[in-house]
């Protein structure tokens, strides 16, 4: 049976309807704009009055007669002022429009994305934060999520940027490897690539997760407002340390930076600094860095076990001792330091049993820079000698007292080849580059609080002084000034900072780089029996102080 085919009314029905529904929408639309005004000030007068009828309903019944006559009277003086009716339109039209603009809709909770990441992370987190004994888990498998996170935000990428975790009370979390597993699932699941920080509140049961921004890089070498003794080793962050100094940053501008200030002398509680990294995390610039904050005020004495030539800069230099690079060098330095720290002490012991001050050659600091001791050491058992850390032994224990500081700089690679004394008197300890949580735990005694990062720029790290918290840290820039690889700001930078050379005389030889003195410590001979005069009694050299 063949189809007939439908009227042409019915065929081109739909076409026409859809023509005339999207007519309508265009005159609806362009109505909208130009009526758009007229809407406006129609809902802010239904607003005005709206608020204007809540204020009536709210004002007292004893108080409605003197407000009705104060609003009559204000009504009547426009009224008969000249073109007061018309400016009171204009106010309130004016008003009207102000109260009626459409306002953007702020957003209060999370979009569809962030929803999803957040029960994501609160699903991996239902093994850690839950025991089948719970009668009401804050953490169960497609529960709800808003009860265990208080407070979140993201970043444009809809990357979490800070998290409020409330945690049950029953969890460990006063033992580290809990926390640690946590913090681990946590950096993973919010992202990698970041530097993370975790503050645990073990009495209110809570863990803030928070994103840190990368510490200023563009800070250089400079002469930073310290007085003696205080060596700024780098810059952290703001809600770390309460310090400030005045910096020159990137384009001449000066701002206040949060330092990490190392207080060294007498009183000092970490009179000696130990820095570990990777080859090129920064630590010969952290060493170059010390010694031109050091130079203004002391001695500086370089001992280089790596033999590059990163301290030539410094040779010759008004303030160095020497800079050595070699083995024979080295020793001769290094014992000649050990002589000079007995001597100050002997110095000053005497002088504070005679009642007198300390003489000026022993309150002039002395600094001892050791970079790589390790090579020296492998080559001194190669040649047979001692290794030259054993020279610092006497520095390390009595340098407090005698103002000798000892700054010691080593690879990962041989941190086992540190000696005992160094180990144990280095109560400053820097981290620089990157490095694994386990190893930052080895040097700095304990963990840090945030994650660090596998991509770090040079002179990035971690800092701990003493028994203090663990801080992040960013080492000024300090390059070699005669590297080509050095750009012309920091060059100039540092060879501002130097100090001028020493004129040699050419009258008479060079005078040796190291000097050993002996220092006598027996009694001197008595008198001879033959003399009239009784004989003194013997003179007993007096015993270095302890540190």
């Amino acid at each position: 049976m063949a189809r007939r085919p439908l009227p042409r009314i019915l065929s081109s029905g739909s076409t026409q309807i859809a023509r005339g529904r999207e007519i309508a929408r265009t005159a609806a639309d362009s109505a909208t704009d130009v009526l758009h005004p007229l809407i406006t000030v129609s809902r802010g007068l239904r607003k005005l009055a709206a608020s204007a009828r809540a204020k009536w309903a709210a004002t007292p019944k004893e108080r409605r007669g003197p407000t009705l006559f104060l609003v009559a009277a204000c009504v009547l003086v426009v009224a008969l002022l000249p073109y007061g009716p018309l400016l009171a339109l204009v106010v309130l039209m004016g008003a009207a429009a102000w109260k009626g603009r459409e306002r953007p809709v702020a957003r209060t909770g999370p979009d569809e994305a962030e929803t999803a990441r957040l029960k994501g992370l609160y699903e991996a987190l239902v093994p850690y934060f839950s025991v089948p004994e719970d009668p009401s888990p804050l953490f169960s498998h497609g529960g709800d999520w808003s009860g265990a996170f208080g407070e979140y935000a993201f970043d444009g990428d809809g990357r979490l940027t800070r998290l409020r975790i409330s945690y049950p009370p029953y969890f460990a979390d006063g033992e580290p490897a809990a926390r640690a597993r946590v913090e681990q699932l946590l950096h993973a699941k919010s992202g990698r690539g970041r530097e993370y920080r975790f503050d645990w509140d073990e009495e209110g049961n809570r863990l803030v997760l928070s994103v840190l921004p990368a510490l200023p890089t563009t800070i250089a070498a400079q002469r930073f407002v310290t007085v003696p003794g205080e060596t700024v080793l780098g810059f952290t962050d703001a809600d770390a340390v309460r310090r400030t100094v005045p910096v020159l940053a990137a384009e001449g501008a000066t701002e206040d930076a949060p330092a990490v200030v190392w207080r060294t002398g007498p009183r000092s509680t970490e009179p000696h600094l130990l820095a570990v990294g990777q080859p090129g995390s920064g630590t010969t610039s952290l060493l170059r860095s010390i010694a031109l904050q050091a130079l203004p005020h002391g001695d500086v004495l370089i001992v280089e076990g790596g033999g590059t030539g990163e301290y030539a800069c410094l040779t010759g230099r008004a303030g160095v001792l020497a800079v050595e690079c070699g083995l024979s060098g080295a020793l001769a330095s290094l014992e000649w330091a050990a002589h000079e720290t007995e001597r100050r002490l002997i110095a000053a012991n005497r002088a504070r049993q005679a009642g007198l001050p300390a003489p000026e050659d022993t309150r002039r600091p002395l600094w001892i820079l050791l970079d790589r001791p390790g090579v020296l050491g492998h080559l001194a058992a190669a040649d047979g000698r001692p290794d030259p850390q054993e020279l610092l032994q006497v520095p390390l224990r009595h340098g407090r007292a005698a103002q000798v500081t000892v700054v010691v700089a080593e690879q990962f690679d041989s941190v086992d080849m540190l000696s005992e004394a160094v180990r144990t008197h280095t109560r400053a300890r820097i981290v620089l580059g990157p490095a694994a949580p386990g190893q930052i735990e080895a040097v700095l005694g304990v963990q840090p609080h945030t994650t660090p990062t596998p991509d770090v720029p040079a002179g990035r790290g971690y800092a701990r002084l003493g028994t203090g918290p663990v801080l992040r840290l960013q080492v000024p820039a300090t390059p070699d000034p005669y590297d080509d690889a050095t750009s012309d700001a920091h060059r100039r930078a540092v060879l501002d900072l130097l100090p001028e050379r020493t004129p040699a005389s050419p009258a008479t030889a060079p005078a040796p780089t190291v000097v050993i003195e002996k220092i006598p410590v027996t009694a001197p001979d008595p008198a001879p029996a033959a003399s009239p005069a009784p004989a003194p009694g013997p003179l007993h050299a007096p015993v270095p102080a302890e540190g």
